[in-house]
Protein backbone atom coordinates (compact mmCIF):
# COMPACT_ATOMS: atom_id res chain seq x y z
CA UNK A 1 0.00 0.00 0.00
CA UNK A 2 1.18 3.77 -0.78
CA UNK A 3 1.44 6.35 1.95
CA UNK A 4 -0.95 8.26 0.64
CA UNK A 5 -3.91 5.56 1.07
CA UNK A 6 -7.37 6.12 -0.56
CA UNK A 7 -10.43 4.31 0.38
CA UNK A 8 -14.00 4.31 -1.18
CA UNK A 9 -17.24 3.13 -0.26
CA UNK A 10 -20.56 1.51 -1.71
CA UNK A 11 -23.68 0.24 0.55
CA UNK A 12 -25.99 -2.70 -0.46
CA UNK A 13 -29.32 -3.43 1.29
CA UNK A 14 -30.41 -2.01 4.41
CA UNK A 15 -30.35 0.31 7.00
CA UNK A 16 -27.90 -1.24 9.41
CA UNK A 17 -25.69 -1.56 6.58
CA UNK A 18 -25.31 1.91 6.01
CA UNK A 19 -24.21 2.07 9.76
CA UNK A 20 -21.39 -0.61 9.54
CA UNK A 21 -19.99 1.04 6.48
CA UNK A 22 -19.78 4.34 8.19
CA UNK A 23 -17.91 2.32 11.11
CA UNK A 24 -15.72 0.43 8.53
CA UNK A 25 -15.02 4.06 7.01
CA UNK A 26 -13.95 5.46 10.54
CA UNK A 27 -11.65 2.33 10.80
CA UNK A 28 -10.28 2.90 7.92
CA UNK A 29 -10.16 6.91 8.36
CA UNK A 30 -8.14 6.17 11.76
CA UNK A 31 -5.73 4.15 10.03
CA UNK A 32 -4.65 7.08 8.16
CA UNK A 33 -6.90 6.49 4.94
CA UNK A 34 -8.71 9.19 2.92
CA UNK A 35 -11.93 8.54 2.07
CA UNK A 36 -12.71 9.20 -1.70
CA UNK A 37 -16.29 9.08 -3.35
CA UNK A 38 -16.90 5.86 -4.82
CA UNK A 39 -17.15 7.02 -8.38
CA UNK A 40 -13.41 8.62 -7.63
CA UNK A 41 -10.28 6.37 -8.25
CA UNK A 42 -9.28 5.23 -4.90
CA UNK A 43 -6.22 3.28 -3.48
CA UNK A 44 -9.13 0.43 -2.15
CA UNK A 45 -13.05 -0.30 -2.61
CA UNK A 46 -14.81 -2.01 -0.12
CA UNK A 47 -18.79 -2.61 -1.32
CA UNK A 48 -20.86 -4.03 1.96
CA UNK A 49 -23.12 -5.81 0.28
CA UNK A 50 -27.02 -7.34 0.57
CA UNK A 51 -28.12 -10.70 -0.48
CA UNK A 52 -31.79 -10.41 0.22
CA UNK A 53 -32.54 -10.48 -3.16
CA UNK A 54 -31.22 -11.82 -6.67
CA UNK A 55 -30.91 -7.64 -7.46
CA UNK A 56 -28.56 -7.27 -4.44
CA UNK A 57 -26.22 -10.28 -5.70
CA UNK A 58 -25.88 -9.09 -9.66
CA UNK A 59 -25.39 -5.17 -8.35
CA UNK A 60 -22.16 -6.44 -6.36
CA UNK A 61 -20.56 -7.99 -9.66
CA UNK A 62 -21.94 -5.14 -11.62
CA UNK A 63 -20.03 -2.82 -9.24
CA UNK A 64 -16.74 -4.84 -9.58
CA UNK A 65 -16.86 -4.48 -13.25
CA UNK A 66 -17.30 -0.73 -12.77
CA UNK A 67 -14.11 -0.63 -11.01
CA UNK A 68 -12.23 -2.83 -12.72
CA UNK A 69 -12.65 -0.69 -15.65
CA UNK A 70 -12.15 2.37 -13.97
CA UNK A 71 -9.05 1.35 -11.57
CA UNK A 72 -7.92 -2.08 -12.25
CA UNK A 73 -4.80 -2.07 -9.97
CA UNK A 74 -7.05 -0.92 -6.97
CA UNK A 75 -7.90 -3.10 -4.40
CA UNK A 76 -12.01 -4.75 -4.04
CA UNK A 77 -12.88 -5.77 -0.58
CA UNK A 78 -16.24 -7.62 -0.48
CA UNK A 79 -18.30 -7.85 3.19
CA UNK A 80 -21.50 -7.95 4.25
CA UNK A 81 -24.03 -10.70 4.04
CA UNK A 82 -23.86 -11.80 0.16
CA UNK A 83 -19.83 -11.94 1.46
CA UNK A 84 -21.00 -14.24 4.19
CA UNK A 85 -23.07 -16.56 2.20
CA UNK A 86 -21.61 -17.50 -1.07
CA UNK A 87 -17.95 -16.72 -0.45
CA UNK A 88 -16.37 -18.47 -3.32
CA UNK A 89 -18.60 -17.31 -5.33
CA UNK A 90 -17.51 -13.58 -5.22
CA UNK A 91 -14.15 -14.35 -4.43
CA UNK A 92 -14.36 -15.97 -8.54
CA UNK A 93 -15.41 -12.78 -9.53
CA UNK A 94 -12.48 -11.30 -11.79
CA UNK A 95 -10.87 -8.27 -9.77
CA UNK A 96 -12.03 -9.16 -6.58
CA UNK A 97 -9.34 -9.35 -3.46
CA UNK A 98 -10.47 -9.90 -0.44
CA UNK A 99 -13.43 -11.25 0.86
CA UNK A 100 -14.44 -10.60 4.62
CA UNK A 101 -17.40 -12.64 6.74
CA UNK A 102 -19.31 -11.87 8.93
CA UNK A 103 -16.90 -12.42 11.42
CA UNK A 104 -13.77 -10.49 10.27
CA UNK A 105 -15.37 -7.36 8.70
CA UNK A 106 -14.36 -4.99 11.54
CA UNK A 107 -10.65 -6.35 11.13
CA UNK A 108 -10.55 -4.84 7.85
CA UNK A 109 -7.84 -2.93 9.03
CA UNK A 110 -5.63 -5.75 9.97
CA UNK A 111 -6.78 -7.63 6.54
CA UNK A 112 -5.82 -4.64 4.08
CA UNK A 113 -2.35 -4.42 5.68
CA UNK A 114 -1.76 -7.99 3.88
CA UNK A 115 -3.18 -7.22 1.07
CA UNK A 116 -1.37 -7.46 -1.92
CA UNK A 117 -2.81 -7.18 -5.64
CA UNK A 118 -2.42 -9.55 -8.37
CA UNK A 119 -2.72 -12.87 -5.58
CA UNK A 120 -5.99 -15.14 -5.73
CA UNK A 121 -8.72 -13.21 -4.25
CA UNK A 122 -8.88 -14.20 0.32
CA UNK A 123 -11.55 -15.58 2.13
CA UNK A 124 -11.53 -14.90 5.88
CA UNK A 125 -13.64 -16.52 8.64
CA UNK A 126 -16.89 -17.10 6.47
CA UNK A 127 -17.84 -19.78 9.08
CA UNK A 128 -21.20 -18.32 10.50
CA UNK A 129 -20.35 -20.19 14.05
CA UNK A 130 -17.36 -18.02 14.48
CA UNK A 131 -20.11 -14.67 14.75
CA UNK A 132 -20.04 -14.17 18.40
CA UNK A 133 -19.63 -10.64 19.36
CA UNK A 134 -21.21 -7.59 19.13
CA UNK A 135 -19.69 -4.96 17.55
CA UNK A 136 -21.20 -0.98 17.77
CA UNK A 137 -22.11 0.82 14.54
CA UNK A 138 -23.34 4.24 13.41
CA UNK A 139 -24.06 6.02 10.52
CA UNK A 140 -23.25 10.01 10.36
CA UNK A 141 -23.46 11.39 7.16
CA UNK A 142 -24.79 15.18 7.57
CA UNK A 143 -25.25 15.13 11.33
CA UNK A 144 -28.69 15.86 10.70
CA UNK A 145 -29.50 11.90 11.63
CA UNK A 146 -27.36 8.84 12.21
CA UNK A 147 -28.42 5.26 12.23
CA UNK A 148 -27.33 3.63 15.51
CA UNK A 149 -27.24 -0.31 15.33
CA UNK A 150 -28.41 -1.55 18.71
CA UNK A 151 -28.80 -5.59 17.67
CA UNK A 152 -27.70 -7.68 15.32
CA UNK A 153 -28.93 -11.62 13.80
CA UNK A 154 -31.81 -13.21 13.91
CA UNK A 155 -32.99 -16.60 15.98
CA UNK A 156 -36.14 -16.78 13.60
CA UNK A 157 -36.45 -19.26 10.83
CA UNK A 158 -38.79 -17.45 8.46
CA UNK A 159 -38.74 -20.10 5.60
CA UNK A 160 -37.81 -17.40 2.89
CA UNK A 161 -35.10 -15.55 4.72
CA UNK A 162 -31.30 -16.32 4.21
CA UNK A 163 -30.36 -13.23 7.09
CA UNK A 164 -29.42 -16.11 9.87
CA UNK A 165 -27.28 -17.37 7.85
CA UNK A 166 -25.65 -14.41 6.91
CA UNK A 167 -25.62 -13.23 10.22
CA UNK A 168 -25.68 -15.03 12.79
CA UNK A 169 -27.52 -15.59 16.34
CA UNK A 170 -29.26 -12.89 17.68
CA UNK A 171 -27.01 -10.76 20.17
CA UNK A 172 -27.02 -6.94 21.24
CA UNK A 173 -25.67 -4.56 22.64
CA UNK A 174 -26.42 -3.53 26.35
CA UNK A 175 -28.69 -0.37 27.44
CA UNK A 176 -25.57 1.15 28.94
CA UNK A 177 -23.26 1.48 25.90
CA UNK A 178 -26.30 2.08 23.72
CA UNK A 179 -27.02 5.08 26.32
CA UNK A 180 -23.02 6.25 25.98
CA UNK A 181 -23.24 6.37 22.03
CA UNK A 182 -26.23 8.30 22.19
CA UNK A 183 -24.72 10.51 23.99
CA UNK A 184 -21.94 10.48 22.31
CA UNK A 185 -23.48 11.42 18.93
CA UNK A 186 -25.71 14.30 20.40
CA UNK A 187 -22.11 15.88 21.73
CA UNK A 188 -21.20 16.00 17.78
CA UNK A 189 -24.61 17.47 16.75
CA UNK A 190 -26.80 14.75 16.09
CA UNK A 191 -30.46 15.44 16.51
CA UNK A 192 -32.23 12.24 15.24
CA UNK A 193 -31.04 8.60 15.53
CA UNK A 194 -32.88 5.94 14.19
CA UNK A 195 -32.44 2.50 16.14
CA UNK A 196 -31.46 -0.52 14.10
CA UNK A 197 -30.90 -4.60 14.06
CA UNK A 198 -31.99 -7.00 12.19
CA UNK A 199 -34.47 -8.02 15.09
CA UNK A 200 -35.28 -5.13 16.41
CA UNK A 201 -37.44 -6.06 19.35
CA UNK A 202 -35.60 -8.76 20.19
CA UNK A 203 -32.67 -6.57 21.74
CA UNK A 204 -31.45 -7.71 25.24
CA UNK A 205 -29.24 -10.95 24.67
CA UNK A 206 -26.38 -9.74 25.33
CA UNK A 207 -22.75 -10.68 27.16
CA UNK A 208 -21.67 -9.39 31.04
CA UNK A 209 -18.69 -9.62 31.81
CA UNK A 210 -19.99 -11.44 35.38
CA UNK A 211 -21.69 -13.91 33.62
CA UNK A 212 -20.24 -16.82 30.67
CA UNK A 213 -21.64 -17.02 27.28
CA UNK A 214 -24.66 -14.57 25.98
CA UNK A 215 -28.02 -14.65 27.57
CA UNK A 216 -31.00 -12.16 28.00
CA UNK A 217 -30.11 -9.57 30.80
CA UNK A 218 -32.51 -6.60 29.28
CA UNK A 219 -35.42 -5.93 26.82
CA UNK A 220 -36.10 -3.50 24.11
CA UNK A 221 -38.81 -1.55 26.41
CA UNK A 222 -35.83 -0.98 29.12
CA UNK A 223 -33.66 0.74 26.09
CA UNK A 224 -36.48 3.53 25.14
CA UNK A 225 -37.08 4.39 28.38
CA UNK A 226 -33.52 5.28 29.54
CA UNK A 227 -32.96 6.87 25.47
CA UNK A 228 -36.09 9.31 26.22
CA UNK A 229 -33.43 10.44 29.27
CA UNK A 230 -30.63 11.48 27.17
CA UNK A 231 -30.20 15.06 26.47
CA UNK A 232 -29.47 16.58 23.25
CA UNK A 233 -31.26 13.77 21.19
CA UNK A 234 -34.59 15.50 19.91
CA UNK A 235 -35.75 12.57 18.08
CA UNK A 236 -35.41 9.06 18.10
CA UNK A 237 -36.99 6.52 15.26
CA UNK A 238 -37.86 2.47 15.99
CA UNK A 239 -36.74 1.02 12.27
CA UNK A 240 -38.69 -2.07 11.62
CA UNK A 241 -39.88 -3.94 14.70
CA UNK A 242 -41.89 -7.23 14.38
CA UNK A 243 -45.21 -7.09 15.21
CA UNK A 244 -45.27 -9.96 17.46
CA UNK A 245 -42.67 -8.14 19.52
CA UNK A 246 -43.94 -4.76 19.18
CA UNK A 247 -45.93 -5.21 22.42
CA UNK A 248 -48.86 -2.32 24.38
CA UNK A 249 -45.92 -1.39 26.28
CA UNK A 250 -44.25 -0.14 23.44
CA UNK A 251 -46.76 1.78 21.70
CA UNK A 252 -48.03 3.33 24.88
CA UNK A 253 -44.18 4.43 25.56
CA UNK A 254 -44.16 6.01 22.13
CA UNK A 255 -47.66 7.70 22.44
CA UNK A 256 -46.84 9.46 25.51
CA UNK A 257 -42.98 10.20 24.39
CA UNK A 258 -41.45 13.57 24.17
CA UNK A 259 -38.21 12.20 21.92
CA UNK A 260 -40.00 8.82 20.13
CA UNK A 261 -41.42 10.00 16.49
CA UNK A 262 -45.03 8.51 15.95
CA UNK A 263 -43.59 6.23 13.25
CA UNK A 264 -43.58 2.84 13.17
CA UNK A 265 -42.36 -0.08 10.43
CA UNK A 266 -44.04 -3.54 10.93
CA UNK A 267 -43.41 -6.14 8.58
CA UNK A 268 -46.28 -8.34 7.30
CA UNK A 269 -45.45 -9.89 4.22
CA UNK A 270 -48.77 -11.54 3.51
CA UNK A 271 -51.99 -10.33 4.68
CA UNK A 272 -53.59 -14.20 3.94
CA UNK A 273 -52.74 -16.30 6.96
CA UNK A 274 -52.35 -19.86 5.24
CA UNK A 275 -49.28 -17.72 3.52
CA UNK A 276 -47.61 -16.28 6.88
CA UNK A 277 -47.72 -20.06 7.92
CA UNK A 278 -46.16 -20.80 5.21
CA UNK A 279 -43.39 -18.33 5.52
CA UNK A 280 -43.15 -19.35 9.38
CA UNK A 281 -43.89 -16.06 10.67
CA UNK A 282 -44.47 -15.70 14.51
CA UNK A 283 -48.44 -13.90 13.86
CA UNK A 284 -51.45 -13.87 12.48
CA UNK A 285 -53.49 -11.25 10.40
CA UNK A 286 -55.50 -10.50 13.67
CA UNK A 287 -52.82 -9.79 15.94
CA UNK A 288 -51.05 -7.35 12.91
CA UNK A 289 -54.42 -5.79 12.96
CA UNK A 290 -54.96 -5.24 16.65
CA UNK A 291 -51.62 -3.87 16.81
CA UNK A 292 -52.33 -1.37 13.99
CA UNK A 293 -55.45 -0.40 15.65
CA UNK A 294 -53.55 0.04 19.18
CA UNK A 295 -51.49 2.72 17.71
CA UNK A 296 -54.29 4.00 15.55
CA UNK A 297 -56.14 4.76 18.73
CA UNK A 298 -53.44 5.91 20.93
CA UNK A 299 -51.85 8.04 17.95
CA UNK A 300 -54.26 8.97 15.23
CA UNK A 301 -51.54 11.13 13.35
CA UNK A 302 -48.83 8.70 13.47
CA UNK A 303 -47.59 6.82 10.39
CA UNK A 304 -47.62 2.99 9.72
CA UNK A 305 -45.19 1.42 7.12
CA UNK A 306 -45.29 -2.04 6.08
CA UNK A 307 -43.11 -4.57 4.51
CA UNK A 308 -45.06 -7.11 2.05
CA UNK A 309 -43.92 -9.57 0.21
CA UNK A 310 -45.35 -11.00 -3.04
CA UNK A 311 -45.28 -14.35 -5.10
CA UNK A 312 -43.84 -16.56 -2.85
CA UNK A 313 -44.37 -20.68 -3.38
CA UNK A 314 -48.07 -20.93 -2.72
CA UNK A 315 -49.99 -17.76 -3.18
CA UNK A 316 -52.54 -18.21 -5.84
CA UNK A 317 -54.51 -15.29 -7.06
CA UNK A 318 -57.28 -15.54 -4.00
CA UNK A 319 -54.37 -15.66 -1.33
CA UNK A 320 -52.67 -12.29 -3.34
CA UNK A 321 -56.22 -10.91 -3.56
CA UNK A 322 -56.47 -11.72 0.48
CA UNK A 323 -53.79 -9.53 0.72
CA UNK A 324 -54.11 -6.75 -1.32
CA UNK A 325 -57.65 -6.58 0.47
CA UNK A 326 -56.06 -6.77 3.69
CA UNK A 327 -54.08 -3.89 3.36
CA UNK A 328 -56.60 -1.70 1.65
CA UNK A 329 -58.62 -1.82 4.85
CA UNK A 330 -55.90 -1.44 7.38
CA UNK A 331 -55.30 2.14 8.76
CA UNK A 332 -51.64 2.40 7.34
CA UNK A 333 -49.25 4.59 5.39
CA UNK A 334 -47.26 3.35 3.28
CA UNK A 335 -46.07 0.04 1.72
CA UNK A 336 -42.22 -1.27 1.18
CA UNK A 337 -42.62 -3.99 -1.65
CA UNK A 338 -40.84 -7.31 -2.00
CA UNK A 339 -41.14 -9.50 -5.48
CA UNK A 340 -40.24 -13.12 -4.15
CA UNK A 341 -37.18 -14.47 -5.30
CA UNK A 342 -35.34 -17.83 -4.37
CA UNK A 343 -32.91 -18.02 -1.84
CA UNK A 344 -30.15 -20.98 -1.57
CA UNK A 345 -30.48 -23.24 1.28
CA UNK A 346 -33.91 -22.06 2.62
CA UNK A 347 -37.43 -23.54 3.26
CA UNK A 348 -39.54 -21.61 1.10
CA UNK A 349 -37.72 -23.65 -2.27
CA UNK A 350 -39.60 -26.53 -1.26
CA UNK A 351 -42.87 -24.98 -0.98
CA UNK A 352 -45.31 -25.74 -4.41
CA UNK A 353 -46.31 -24.33 -6.39
CA UNK A 354 -43.99 -21.80 -7.84
CA UNK A 355 -45.57 -18.28 -8.58
CA UNK A 356 -44.56 -17.41 -12.06
CA UNK A 357 -42.28 -14.24 -12.53
CA UNK A 358 -44.93 -12.51 -14.89
CA UNK A 359 -47.19 -12.47 -12.24
CA UNK A 360 -44.94 -11.74 -9.70
CA UNK A 361 -44.11 -8.51 -11.18
CA UNK A 362 -47.73 -7.64 -11.89
CA UNK A 363 -48.76 -8.27 -7.44
CA UNK A 364 -45.74 -6.00 -7.11
CA UNK A 365 -47.30 -3.25 -9.16
CA UNK A 366 -50.49 -3.25 -7.95
CA UNK A 367 -49.09 -3.00 -4.28
CA UNK A 368 -46.91 0.11 -5.29
CA UNK A 369 -50.07 1.73 -6.61
CA UNK A 370 -51.84 0.88 -3.07
CA UNK A 371 -48.85 2.34 -1.49
CA UNK A 372 -48.91 6.02 -3.19
CA UNK A 373 -52.82 5.93 -2.82
CA UNK A 374 -51.89 5.29 1.05
CA UNK A 375 -49.46 7.80 1.16
CA UNK A 376 -51.00 10.39 -0.29
CA UNK A 377 -54.24 9.88 1.94
CA UNK A 378 -52.13 9.54 4.79
CA UNK A 379 -50.57 13.26 3.65
CA UNK A 380 -53.88 14.76 2.73
CA UNK A 381 -55.31 14.00 6.10
CA UNK A 382 -52.68 16.79 7.81
CA UNK A 383 -53.12 19.22 5.56
CA UNK A 384 -53.59 22.69 6.99
CA UNK A 385 -51.53 21.21 10.41
CA UNK A 386 -48.48 22.68 11.61
CA UNK A 387 -46.01 20.08 12.54
CA UNK A 388 -42.11 19.71 13.50
CA UNK A 389 -39.81 19.40 10.56
CA UNK A 390 -35.98 18.40 10.87
CA UNK A 391 -34.52 19.92 8.04
CA UNK A 392 -31.47 17.89 6.33
CA UNK A 393 -28.00 19.63 4.89
CA UNK A 394 -28.52 18.82 1.22
CA UNK A 395 -29.15 21.54 -1.02
CA UNK A 396 -30.79 19.99 -4.15
CA UNK A 397 -30.90 22.86 -6.81
CA UNK A 398 -31.55 25.31 -4.32
CA UNK A 399 -34.14 23.53 -2.04
CA UNK A 400 -34.08 21.14 1.32
CA UNK A 401 -35.95 17.94 2.31
CA UNK A 402 -36.50 17.44 6.11
CA UNK A 403 -39.09 15.24 7.51
CA UNK A 404 -42.18 15.36 9.85
CA UNK A 405 -42.60 13.89 13.23
CA UNK A 406 -44.99 11.48 11.84
CA UNK A 407 -42.69 10.90 8.33
CA UNK A 408 -44.16 13.42 6.22
CA UNK A 409 -41.38 14.28 3.50
CA UNK A 410 -41.75 18.14 3.27
CA UNK A 411 -39.15 20.40 0.65
CA UNK A 412 -38.30 23.66 1.01
CA UNK A 413 -36.14 26.25 -0.66
CA UNK A 414 -32.95 26.00 0.73
CA UNK A 415 -31.92 27.93 3.87
CA UNK A 416 -28.41 27.50 5.75
CA UNK A 417 -29.70 28.64 8.67
CA UNK A 418 -32.00 25.61 8.71
CA UNK A 419 -29.94 22.82 8.40
CA UNK A 420 -30.00 20.31 11.35
CA UNK A 421 -33.07 22.54 13.06
CA UNK A 422 -36.44 21.36 13.58
CA UNK A 423 -38.80 24.01 12.66
CA UNK A 424 -42.84 24.14 12.49
CA UNK A 425 -44.08 23.77 9.31
CA UNK A 426 -47.93 24.00 7.90
CA UNK A 427 -48.55 21.02 5.62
Amino acid sequence: MSLSKTVAFHTLGCKLNFSETSTLSRLLENDGFVKKEFDDVADVYVINTCSVTDNADKECRQLVRRIQRRSPESLVVITGCYAQLKPKEIAEIQGVDLVLGAAEKFNITSHLKELTKGDSAKISSCDIEEVQGFNSSWSVNDRTRTFLKVQDGCDYSCSFCTIPMARGKSRSDTVGNVVRNARQLAESGVKEIVLTGVNLGDFGINEQPEQKGWKRNEHFYQLIQELEKVDGIERFRISSIEPNLLNNDIIQFVAESKKFMPHFHIPLQSGSNHILGLMRRRYRRELYQERVNTIKTLMPHCCIGVDVIVGFPGETDKEFDTTAAFLHELDISYLHVFTYSERPNTHALSIQPVVPIPARHARNKILRNLSYKKMQYFTAQHTGQHRKVLFEANNKNGMMEGYTDNYIKVTAPFAESWVNSIREWKI
